[in-house]
């Protein structure tokens, strides 16, 4: 048996030139590369509501252990709490907030407390 030779591909046409547009009217275009911007992620605030059956201790304790803030800074939150109807306990992202309001929500309930928390959208 014989073997062909492998067949030769016809040779492409050589793509055209493209020049920048003199603004002449041509029909080129230049095409510019721009870089993208991502917008920063939507932030949340975690925000405590003021009650008057949960004990002013457990709140403090629950910024402690939740929110990482130390004695005094959750007494004053605690605080702002109490005197204003809510306090920002920490900022987060959605998936991060929604996590640490349910924590808070888990343990007020399983301690009695009538606690409320939530997270807000915060307007850049």
């Amino acid at each position: 048996m014989a073997t062909k030779p492998p067949e030769k591909l016809p040779a492409r046409p050589p793509a055209p030139a493209v020049r920048p547009d003199d603004g002449r009217g041509g029909d080129s275009v230049v095409l510019e590369r721009r870089p993208q911007k991502t917008k920063p992620p939507q932030m949340f605030q975690v925000v405590l509501l003021n009650d008057d059956y949960t004990p002013m201790e457990f709140v403090v304790v629950v910024i402690q252990e939740f929110f990482n803030k130390d004695r005094e800074t959750a007494t004053q939150i605690m605080l702002k709490i109490h005197l204003d109807g809510k306090g920002v306990c920490g900022v987060f992202s959605r998936d991060v907030a929604a996590t640490k309001v349910d924590q808070v929500t888990e343990a007020a309930r399983k301690n009695g407390h009538p606690l409320q928390c939530v997270s807000e959208p915060i307007e850049l």
